[in-house]
C-alpha cells in the first residue's frame, strides 16, 4: 500500500487558514532575525490567502508580489507594509 505524504507547502496551506495562526507564524519568523526567512514566511501567508487577492489588496501586480517575496526578493519597507496589511496583519513592537 502506497502512502501519500504531504509536502511542507501543502501542510502550510492547510494550517495557515486562520489569522491568529498566521500572526503566530509571522511573529515566530520575525523572532529569528533573518530577513530572508521573514520574506519566506510572508510569501507563505500570501499564498495561503491567495496571491492574486493579496496582490490586489496591496495594490501591486501578482508578478510584482511574487518577485518581491521571492528568495532573491528585496522589497522596500513600504511594499512590505502593504503586503502585511493586505494579509490582515500589522507590525507590533515589544521590548527585547
Amino acid at each position: 500500500m502506497k502512502r501519500k505524504y504531504q509536502t511542507w507547502d501543502e501542510y502550510l496551506d492547510e494550517t495557515l487558514n486562520d489569522p491568529v495562526d498566521e500572526a503566530h507564524y509571522l511573529t515566530a519568523a520575525a523572532e529569528e532575525n533573518d530577513p530572508a526567512f521573514m520574506l519566506l514566511a510572508l510569501s507563505q501567508v500570501a499564498r495561503a490567502r491567495g496571491v492574486s487577492k493579496t496582490a490586489r489588496e496591496a495594490s501591486i501586480s501578482r508578478m510584482g508580489l511574487y518577485k518581491a517575496l521571492s528568495k532573491n526578493g528585496n522589497p522596500g519597507f513600504k511594499t512590505f507594509l502593504r503586503v502585511l496589511k493586505a494579509a490582515g496583519m500589522q507590525l507590533e513592537f515589544k521590548p527585547a
